[in-house]
């Protein structure tokens, strides 16, 4: 990938006008300021919460984001579906000044999430709710400011319903907040959107909207400026005056002819950046604006088309927690997930099944992955949420459905308008598995056929799914006032039903999920429907159904990372479909599908005594071998090596035990019977006869010692840098034991915060947030997050009866 300069001048104008423009001392134009830093926060509900005189002197001194359920306790009292963690209800108030000279231009608050339920208050004037968790809004505060004195902002979170969703949602203000200031004239939020009417790699135009509000009682003569910048150069720029009404609003629309464009893709995500600016008698405003030049086409015949070169879609559906961290992920964690995605072969992410954050969004568009952006995973019924066990005991309906009649169009409006800029995004959907039959939805059709998921059968009790297709084409024309550019689609989770209906008929591309059997009969019976595999299980079968058929565009497998919820019963507290876990570890099928979806030469190997077992058990079904060689002596072993490689020759203790050719294992696992003994086994991957890639396991000792690594030297003083600490318990010769489980306690002395220890173990229920855990698989994982504090860090870990170690940072400016 090609970051490079046209990165770093993009986060330059970014930060610049950010800070706002500076004349004689005093900010004009837009400002944006962190507003994340020194919230105080008290779990449970206060009657006067918003009262300016209330006495918070003892609340609990935080910064944003903040996920108070990641805090625990797992506790059985609480319900499987988000993990055994708790909801409730929380406070958050925040006492802040605005400069008297500030006064007369407006001041908003930005919230990029809140989970859910919110409630907002300036110097006790209500400002309104919000019962998505997932959307993004923003209140005007100007009315209410006292400027040159103290301000407090007042927000109530209410998740006392905790058991609302299939999987771990978090509860608070978990993502980032902002405080903007423009002058009365200023560009709306989401004003700036952009369209690419035609582009080829002689030319492209960019088409641009801007729309301009004048909230002054007098005209305004203004000029429109739009810049368009690639790394360090000016490639285009149009101006435009006009006359703005008292108390009006305009969209001015302009389009900047660019030439030799250098194209969005997912291996080169070239970006260029926007700069909007909007000037009167001074700078009014100004925005930037990433912009991906690329096109994309979809086929019902030969599938999907990237800037005219057909692609398969390698996709991944995905949540949005990230273990111990929860649902407040920092950027850089965000980040590095993304790039073990790339580094599977991954080109594509279904956003499961909500709206992400603005972070990982514009992740997505640095680092080169297709989005599906959903919207809901539910409507105006709700589904089934386990308590007591995946699909166990009596569910509860708590969720979303309660708000959709009132707020599903006003959400997804918010939702399109936010993220249409991104070129990642590739398609809208409105819905994940609503029509999951007799979950709420039935249909005659249901008798005719089993579904891969389900064998539900007709139930005349139960609302009748024709309401699917009249909803479904309400949201439809929701998105296409907003957006032409990009096509609407869903996951189906019966394909059959929807297809009477009028559902699957409402949507341009259409998502199948774990209904491979569908695509044939399907294809030829609606011959100008795009499809695709929308949610997919693992195995090779799946995948092939992609590879072999053209109309197929691709597949997005459940799940790319592990996630918190949708578990089993206590102790389980999250869902193993992940090829990643909750730490970031590659499991056995992170390699499998890199021998499916990657070029670049690899192998993997992989052991299991249980020889006699090698069909899957069930559409979710990992391969089923581990990454050591610790057995008894002279116990017949079955040694697995994934690859993209010709052939493999495998080596035990030096000894070769021959090459087997790829060709001849349909199943694409080449495999060996090989009586144990201690040592070193070896895989070498060959094409052509040369040795390209290799993969080795050690017979292990006893655990001796703990041996930590940092991805830093050096944090950045800012309250936000993150550092991850990879922690391994080793045996005397420095090799990882991989059934160590010892725990690990972790003193800090210097300016960082632990964030949290992750050890991936879905049945471990230790608390998160107190500074000892268990190792997994001989691993575990901890976040440290810098203060505003400079200064050396000492990192101590230690464990009963092992040489512990010690890991030094620094915090700069």
């Amino acid at each position: 990938m090609k970051l490079g300069n046209q990165l770093i001048t993009g986060i330059l104008i970014i930060t610049l006008l950010a800070m706002g423009y500076n004349i004689d001392g005093q900010s004009v134009g837009r400002e944006v300021r962190n507003f994340n830093h020194d919230w105080k926060f008290y779990k449970g509900d206060v009657s006067d919460g918003h009262k300016t005189g209330l006495d918070d002197s003892g609340w609990r001194l935080l910064d944003l984001p903040h996920d108070w359920s990641i805090e625990g306790p797992f506790s059985n009292d609480n319900v499987s579906c988000t993990g055994y963690l708790p909801g409730g209800t929380g406070w958050y108030r925040k006492t802040f000044s605005i400069a008297e000279d500030e006064k007369g231009r407006k001041v908003f608050v930005y919230f990029d999430g809140i989970y859910n339920n919110s409630e907002v208050w300036i110097n006790e004037e209500y400002l309104g709710k919000r019962p998505n968790g997932y959307i993004s809004f923003q209140y005007d505060l100007t009315s209410y400011i006292n400027f040159g004195k103290e301000n407090i902002i007042a927000v109530k979170v209410d998740h006392s319903l905790f058991g609302d969703s299939r999987w771990y949602t978090g509860s608070g203000i978990y993502r980032d907040v902002k405080l903007i200031i423009t002058d009365p004239v200023y560009i709306k939020q989401w004003g700036v959107c952009y369209t690419i009417p035609e582009v080829s790699p002689e030319k492209a135009q960019l088409s641009v909207d801007v729309s301009i509000l004048n909230k002054t009682s007098r005209r305004e003569k203004l000029e429109v400026k739009n810049t368009l910048w690639f790394g360090n150069s000016i490639v285009g720029e149009v101006a435009q005056k006009t006359t703005l009404g008292s108390l009006s609003e305009q969209v001015i629309n302009q389009v900047i002819i660019i030439n030799e464009p250098r194209l969005w893709d997912v291996d080169d995500p070239d970006l260029y950046y926007l700069v909007t600016e909007v000037e009167g008698r001074k700078m009014v405003d100004q925005t930037v604006t990433p912009v991906g030049f690329r096109t994309f086409r979809f086929d019902a015949e030969d599938g999907f088309f990237l800037n005219g070169k057909n692609i398969k879609l390698k996709g991944i559906c995905m949540h949005h927690d990230a273990g111990s961290l929860g649902s407040a992920v920092p950027r850089k964690e965000i980040a590095r997930r993304l790039d073990i995605l790339k580094e599977m072969g991954c080109n594509a992410i279904r956003t499961s099944h909500n709206p992400f954050s603005s972070d990982f969004l514009e992740l997505c568009d640095i680092k080169g992955f297709l989005v599906i952006g959903e919207a809901f995973d539910e409507w105006e019924l709700p589904k089934k949420k386990w308590l007591t066990g995946w699909n166990r005991g009596i569910p509860g309906k708590e969720g979303y459905a309660a708000d959709f009649k009132e707020w599903a169009k006003t959400d997804l409006r918010d939702f399109i308008l936010r993220d249409r800029n991104h070129p990642s995004i590739i398609m809208w959907s409105i819905g994940n598995e609503v029509d999951y039959p007799n979950d709420p939805y039935t249909h005659p059709i249901l008798n005719t056929e089993a579904n891969p998921q389900t064998w539900a059968k007709f139930d005349e009790k139960l609302p009748h799914a024709n309401r699917l297709g009249e909803v479904a084409r309400e949201l439809v024309a929701v998105i296409k006032q907003l957006d032409t550019t990009r096509p609407v689609t869903a996951g189906l989770a019966s394909a059959l039903m929807s297809n009477e209906t009028g559902y699957a008929e409402a949507l341009d591309v259409v998502g199948y999920n774990y209904q491979e059997f569908r695509y044939e009969p399907d294809h030829k019976e609606y011959t100008d429907r795009p499809l695709y595999g929308s949610e997919n299980g693992m195995s090779l079968e799946a995948w092939n159904t992609v590879a072999d058929n053209d109309y197929v565009m691709g597949q997005f497998l459940w799940t790319g990372i592990e996630y918190l919820g949708e578990a089993r019963q206590y102790p389980s507290r999250h869902s193993t479909s992940g090829m990643i876990d909750l730490a970031g570890n590659k499991k056995p099928e992170f390699y499998f599908r890199q021998s499916l979806w990657s070029e670049k030469p690899m192998i993997f190997l992989g052991t299991t005594d249980r020889i006699t077992d090698r069909t899957p058990v069930s559409l979710w079904a990992h391969k089923r071998v581990e990454p050591h060689w610790n057995y008894d002596q002279g116990k017949n072993i079955s040694v697995n090596a994934f690859s993209n490689c010709e052939e493999v020759e495998l080596f035990l203790n030096n000894r070769s035990l021959g090459t087997r050719k790829m060709a001849d294992f349909q199943n694409r696992t080449i495999s060996w019977d090989v009586p144990f003994e201690n040592g070193t086994l070896r895989a070498v991957a060959k094409n052509n006869g040369r040795e390209v890639a290799y993969d080795e396991l050690i017979t292990t000792a006893a655990p001796v010692k703990l041996v930590a690594i940092s991805d830093v030297t050096s944090l950045k003083a800012d309250k936000e840098d993150l550092a991850h600490v990879f922690l391994t318990v080793c045996d005397e010769a420095g090799n990882v034991v991989y059934d160590a489980r010892n725990e690990i306690s972790c003193e800090i002395s210097g300016p960082v915060r632990l964030l949290g220890m992750e050890d991936a173990n879905p049945v471990n229920t230790e608390g998160y947030k107190d500074k000892k855990q268990h190792a997994y698989h001989g691993k575990l994982l901890i976040y440290l997050q810098s203060t505003d504090k400079t200064g050396k860090v000492t990192v101590t870990l230690s464990s009963d009866g092992l040489q512990g170690t010690t890991v030094q940072l620094e915090t700069t400016e």
